[in-house]
């Protein structure tokens, strides 16, 4: 594993790993898929389950996450963790354009930005539709994009019959690199979203389950651009070849 730089995220870590020995039975597959230096964006589904906590766990490196603006307003601790962390306000509902410009630079600079373009989480666990700021963001930084699914979150804490621990794993897959500005934003979307659907089950591919939604169809090609030699990217590609699986000590 690659070191956290941020102390915050150190002792975030050692305070999530005995939970996740307690609770957590996570498998961790396609890690080979995670630049080990660059800015990327990390898009991943999001459920009812704590997926934030388990996608930065499995990371190798810190994630940076946006929060609603709100989380900064409560107390003047919070909001030092928070900013230690690298967690940086939205403001939801809103056209943002601080916060997204934000999340570009920490890209440019070389950072993982973490994020869920659902925009909200899935009651159901399967995939809804998504909105443009993951894509927008990777567009204007230059950066590839990361899919990624986490399955098995939402049932984290359900069953609580001694030594039964919740199976959770976290797939990345191949990165997916795109050039162009904001018009091709919800065509790249789609091709985010059916690159995370790949990773899940069938029953959670939700809209993404049989191609695009009608609304937001659009002609999309049939192979990804991958950038550095990141092999076969194409959206019905699945997990790309053999990913390396780990499990988390």
């Amino acid at each position: 594993m690659f070191k956290y730089k941020l102390l915050v995220w150190r002792i975030a870590w050692l305070l999530v790993a005995p939970l996740k020995q307690l609770l957590v039975k996570l498998r961790v597959e396609g890690l080979e898929h995670v630049p080990r230096e660059g800015g990327a964006v990390i898009a991943c589904n999001h459920t009812l389950g704590p997926d934030y906590i388990v996608l930065a766990y499995a990371s190798p490196r810190e994630l940076y996450y946006m929060a609603k603006a709100e989380a900064f307003e409560w107390h003047p601790i919070l909001t030092k963790i928070l900013l230690g962390g690298g967690v940086f306000p939205v403001r939801r509902g809103k056209n943002d354009v601080a916060a997204l410009q934000n999340a570009v630079e920490l890209a440019r600079s070389g950072k993982l930005i973490g994020m869920f373009p659902e925009g909200t989480r899935s009651r159901t666990a399967a995939l809804t539709r998504a909105k443009t700021g993951a894509a927008r963001i990777a567009l204007e930084a230059g950066v590839p994009v990361i899919p990624a699914a986490v399955i098995g979150a939402q049932k984290i804490g359900k069953d609580w019959r001694p030594w039964r621990r919740t199976e959770v794993i976290v797939r990345f897959g191949s990165p997916l690199y795109r050039q162009g500005n904001g018009d091709i934003a919800r065509q790249y979307t789609d091709e985010i979203m059916l690159a995370i659907a790949a990773l899940l089950p069938p029953e959670q591919r939700g809209e993404y389950a049989h191609g695009a939604p009608p609304e937001t169809r659009s002609s999309l090609p049939s192979t990804h651009t991958a950038r550095d030699g990141a092999g076969d990217s194409s959206i019905n590609a699945g997990v790309a070849g053999s990913p390396e699986q780990k499990t988390r000590p």
